[in-house]
């Protein structure tokens, strides 16, 4: 199974986009194939953010053969710990707080390491940092 990082869904959203044709072609193909690609909640709500119609999201992702998964409980202890080091790193490197609550990626990354998924991102940093242990896919 391939877990879709926000930009992913963004980019098959968006034809305008110069990653539009992979991730169009990751998901396709990721249906077709067998494998299966899905999107949590965390993701539909960025998405839903800068949408101009958030209601019709859900709708349009998993028409796309994309399957609506929920974050299991079990990846709250692996987000909260890589959310701890990224918050510590943060503040030595830069002098600034980070929000308590913790970032999107670190929910995702949590989801996939948990379940033993691919993640599809286009932004391969934070989820090398702070999850080395994932197999990434990225354009």
């Amino acid at each position: 199974m391939i877990l879709l990082d926000t930009n992913v869904l963004i980019y098959a959203g968006d034809q305008a986009s110069p990653f539009h044709q992979w991730a169009s072609d990751l998901i396709a193909e990721a249906v077709a194939g067998g494998e299966g690609v899905c999107a949590n909640a965390v993701s539909l709500a960025e998405v839903c953010v800068g949408d101009t119609d958030p209601a019709s999201v859900s709708q349009r992702i998993a028409a796309w053969g994309v399957e609506l998964v929920a974050v299991p409980p079990t990846a709250a202890a692996g987000c909260a710990s890589a959310y701890v080091i990224y918050r510590a790193r943060r503040k030595a490197d830069s002098g600034k707080d980070s929000p308590t609550m913790p970032l999107p990626d670190f929910f995702i990354g949590a989801h996939a390491q948990v379940m033993g998924w691919t993640v599809a991102t286009g932004d391969t940093a934070r989820f090398k940092t702070y999850f080395p242990s994932l197999q990434i896919v990225s354009p």
